[in-house]
């Protein structure tokens, strides 16, 4: 078995002649979570890749290396690469994506100082969807159209200055101000659209350039969305920069044709779409059937709606259910576990999430690049739980699981953080082995555990996980009848074999403050990972060896139980 040439620290052995790592298909967008295979159509688990981190070189080859790796993910169990906003930003090649300039301009034309992206150019992205989709797996595009950054000139503009803490109480006067709101595109002219913006396309700004003052100014004429966000400043339909007037018709009509256009040409097969809670939400509603309908795809689309809120993520998604979200508030739980030093209820992990409210919407996740460090939405799970939080979403049935690219390369701009040394593992177990029925053992609030019984599908499938916050601890659970006298060796964790009774039950045993996965003796024997056995590095009594908090950490843990909790009341009072 070779060992690939791949980005970063994830390096490892690769099947060398199974049918269901190199001869794929396209990928079904109707049930996201499973993959039809080959010619024996078997069912193979979905596990999607954000395709990059926040703070990766700015070095133009971004696009290059995903092309480069496309098959190594596929081989590795990868069925969707959710690919960074492709378009000029503001920062042009040191922009993120997300200080939208010019949608229509991949890397083509010379633009805010650069003719490429950070990532690269506009040939190379092309080149790396092919690529992806050559693996079999699905090209899904990062969609932001909430706002504008980055104008190429001024217009005089009459204006209300509203409370930043309340968009909707005014704290002036209607006034002329001096508002950067002309989008012209000089570099790119009338190329594949001669529209341009101005301030009729928007609601407002945060800049007054004529007497240099930040503040939030509502346009005269305009008004903010109502079906956004109203939890957070009374109405949060502003973000940043230019606020699309998304429902005014001309902007609408320019959308949709950008919709086509960007389908068109680059091939895509779905969506994730950028700050949803600020957007009016029949925009959408509009948009995306649109879409579907003009090129008879499905187009599978997940949108991030930032809220611990669950009910507000079942609000969103309403009757019409037209995509999937993000469940934050599963990855809030995983990180206040993560820092609750022992104090977090695991019985609760799933109470509150939208994987337990409507699994089949839900696109789970441990990691984001707003949530890595030095981001605004900082909640980084800390690296003694990650691997517990990576198989509580890829070893399970619920859920369709998302892995960060940061936690599987790495992140050495972000203060050398390592990669995830377990991630590629389980990542196999989901591929391989996490399948049949699911029985779960969580009842106790510092040990919990889950089994999946396997199936025939899958040879040598069947898997059992134990995880701690606090001591070590045993649960004794059901794998399944048809593993009866069976030996499980346990390839995450180190501990002692387990024997499966006539029963079908064993004892599967954990160490303090960390994660063990079994598999059938047999099966262990095929894996093309190594095992990772912890060793010494991993204290048999967490609590014991953790220092105690410091004060700014326990004041964290407290803000984060306290939010948790009043989320909870304030659902539970609906």
């Amino acid at each position: 078995m070779a060992v690939p040439r791949v980005a970063g620290a994830w390096a490892y052995r690769l099947c060398a002649g199974c049918a269901c790592c190199h001869h794929r298909s396209r990928y079904c967008l109707h049930a996201p979570h499973t993959h039809r295979v080959g010619a024996a159509a078997a069912l193979m688990n979905g596990t999607m890749l954000q395709g990059f981190s926040w703070y990766l070189d700015a070095d133009g080859g971004h696009w290059r290396r995903l092309a480069e790796d496309a098959q190594l993910f596929a081989d590795n169990g990868i069925t969707a690469v959710w690919l960074p906003p492709a378009y000029k930003g503001m920062a042009g090649a040191n922009d993120v994506g997300y200080g939208v300039y010019d949608t229509y301009d991949l890397g083509e034309f010379d633009q805010k100082g650069s003719v490429r992206t950070k990532y690269g150019t506009r040939e190379e992205y092309l080149a790396a969807i092919d690529a992806i989709h050559a693996a079999g797996m699905q090209a899904l595009a990062d969609v932001v159209l909430d706002h504008r950054m980055g104008a190429d000139g001024t217009e005089r503009v009459r204006a209300t200055e509203v409370a930043s803490y309340n968009r909707e109480q005014p704290v002036s006067a209607p006034r002329d101000i001096t508002a950067w709101t002309r989008f012209d595109f000089p570099g790119r002219g009338n190329r594949y659209s001669d529209f341009k913006w101005n301030w009729t396309c928007f609601h407002g700004v945060d800049y007054d350039e004529a007497t240099h003052a930040n503040a939030i100014y509502l346009f005269d004429g305009k008004h903010w969305s109502e079906q956004v966000d109203h939890h957070d400043n009374g109405n949060y339909d502003y973000l940043m920069g230019c606020d699309v007037d998304e429902m005014y018709q001309p902007v609408y009509d320019e959308l949709l044709r950008w919709g086509e256009w960007y389908l068109s040409t680059c091939d895509l097969d779905g969506f994730r779409l950028d700050a949803l809670k600020h957007m009016d939400r029949q925009f959408f509603l509009r948009w995306l059937p649109a879409l579907r309908q003009e090129f008879g795809k499905e187009l599978f689309t997940v949108g991030e709606y930032w809220s611990p809120d669950v009910g507000e993520l079942k609000a969103y998604l309403g009757s019409e259910r037209a995509m999937s979200l993000f469940d934050v508030p599963l990855h809030y739980h995983l990180y206040q576990a993560s820092c609750s030093f022992g104090t977090f209820d695991l019985r609760r992990l799933f109470d509150g999430t939208l994987v337990g409210a409507d699994p089949t919407r839900a696109v789970t996740f441990v990691e984001n690049h707003d949530t890595q460090p030095g981001q605004a939405l900082q909640s980084f799970v800390q690296s003694w739980f990650k691997p517990s939080a990576y198989a509580l979403i890829l070893l399970r049935e619920a859920g369709y699981p998302c892995v960060f690219y940061g936690d599987l390369f790495g992140m050495p701009n972000d203060g050398n953080i390592p990669a995830v040394r377990e991630l590629p593992l389980l990542m196999e177990l989901r591929r391989r082995f996490a399948y049949g029925p699911q029985h779960d053992y969580l009842d106790d609030p510092d040990v919990v555990g889950w089994t999946r019984e396997g199936e025939g599908r899958h040879g040598g499938s069947g898997v059992a996980c134990v995880l701690t916050d606090c001591a070590g601890g045993a649960k004794r659970m059901y794998v399944g009848s048809r593993h009866a006298g069976e030996r499980w060796v346990s390839v995450l964790g180190g501990e002692s074999d387990a024997s499966v009774g006539d029963d079908g039950c064993a004892e599967f045993v954990c160490k303090g403050g960390s994660l063990s996965v079994y598999l059938p003796e047999d099966t262990a024997g095929v894996l093309e990972n190594d095992i990772v056995r912890y060793g010494r590095d991993v204290p048999a009594d967490l609590g014991a060896h953790l220092p105690p908090p410091t004060e700014e950490e326990q004041r964290e843990a407290d803000r984060i139980r306290h939010d948790a909790e009043r989320y909870s009341s304030s659902q539970a009072s609906r």
